[in-house]
């Protein structure tokens, strides 16, 4: 681990599971490397397949097409990633509804088109 994160490059937070395979040590040595292990809830699996499909998600979507140049842009990026996957994104899970509930225009009109996420999406609704 102290190779995969050279010059103090290492994130603040490291998250994993409460296998017992990680015992003492694991927790340890993410300490030393100065990141804070934060564990998943106790008897809770279903989390990790969560967590790992929302950051597929986010690869697929953002960071397969997107060099980021710095921290600061990263987190620009995934700020503006996480208001449209909440706020336009639709999901099958939701019977293709947002997560914040979009509201749906029904007017026939001319369609504008906005652009979210430094125009790598858009969101598509009727001109009032």
């Amino acid at each position: 681990m102290r190779e995969a994160f050279p010059y103090d490059s290492a994130p603040r937070f490291l998250l994993f599971d409460h296998d017992a395979k990680y015992g003492v040590e694991v927790p340890a040595s993410i300490r030393s490397l100065k990141m804070t292990p934060v564990r998943t809830s106790i008897q809770s699996p279903w989390q990790n397949g969560v967590a790992q499909r929302w950051v597929g998600s986010c690869r697929r979507d953002l960071l397969d097409h997107v060099i980021a140049l710095d921290e600061r842009h990263l987190k620009r990026l995934l700020s503006q990633y996480i208001s449209y996957y909440h706020d336009d994104r639709t999901h099958l899970g939701l019977d293709k509804q947002t997560p914040a509930g979009r509201a749906r225009s029904r007017e026939k009109g001319t369609v504008i088109c906005q652009q979210r996420v430094g125009g790598l999406h858009h969101r598509y609704d009727w001109a009032a």
